[in-house]
């Protein structure tokens, strides 16, 4: 899919937020907890004829469970004739806020950006696997420690130490959908969709020593989102996202695959 003309948007920004049953990413016992090696952001869209191929790459990278994986649906391919039925602008404005932070002047499907450092088409899992894991040898990789717990009806967030300073991120996510597609590009095709983004929200301010948050805490089973990521990520000058450092993801249910 060819980029779209560039467009303003705003990063959302929120400072309370309830969250859910810390799971680690694909482990049955609450309270446990991996330690990934990379972060994937796949900016996609059920309108975009590319994209297929790069949410099937996408499951592949949830199911190897080793990395955070999350998946923002855009909403600018809407007017192919398909409103993405998971697509909202702030996922838009996100992939924006990127585009401003890699000097790019527009911003295009499906993109995959690792670590909040690097991009590339996001059809390839074994490319993205094999970048994820050259950032991790050269110090490019979740160096800080991110864990979580929940205490009864609150959750504890740690965060170690390090260097520099960042921002406590928090992106809710839906685990699992499947969509029809009635009309658009991909019109009579059927699709799974892993871990689609419905929230971002902002917690904390993290500047280099361990910290600890505490939030009220709840399992979330409504139709927003059942489980969550915690980043630890870094702003360029003008407060777009930028490098993560440290992440871990939770659910409030367990996926057997």
């Amino acid at each position: 899919m060819q980029p779209v003309p560039k467009r303003q948007g705003i990063y959302r920004v929120a400072t309370f937020l309830a969250l859910l049953f810390a799971v680690s990413p694909y482990q049955a016992h609450a309270g446990t907890f991996v330690q990934p090696k990379g972060v994937i952001e796949l900016f996609t869209s059920q309108g975009c004829r590319s994209c297929p191929p790069a949410d099937r790459a996408f499951e592949q990278l949830v199911r190897q469970g080793d990395v955070v994986a999350l998946s923002y649906h855009v909403d600018y391919w809407n007017y192919l004739g398909w409103a993405d039925t998971l697509g909202t602008a702030e996922n838009t404005d996100r992939q924006y806020a990127y585009a401003k932070t890699f000097g790019r002047s527009g911003v295009y499907t499906p993109q995959a950006v690792l670590n909040g450092r690097d991009h590339l088409k996001g059809t390839d899992a074994g490319e993205v696997n094999r970048r994820l894991d050259g950032m991790k040898a050269s110090g490019e990789g979740l160096v800080v420690p991110v864990k979580a717990v929940q205490n009864g009806d609150l959750l504890s967030i740690s965060v170690g130490r390090g260097a520099g300073k960042a921002n406590v991120v928090v992106v809710y996510f839906r685990e699992h959908q499947t969509v029809e597609m009635l009309k658009g590009e991909n019109v009579g095709q059927s699709m799974d969709y892993w871990h689609s983004v419905t929230d971002v929200q902002t917690v904390g301010v993290w500047n280099g020593q361990a910290i600890d948050i505490t939030l009220p805490a709840r399992v979330i089973s409504s139709d927003k989102s059942d489980g969550c990521a915690v980043l630890l990520q870094s702003a360029d000058a003008e407060g777009n996202p930028a490098g993560i450092v440290g992440a871990t993801v939770m659910k409030g249910r367990t996926t057997s695959f």
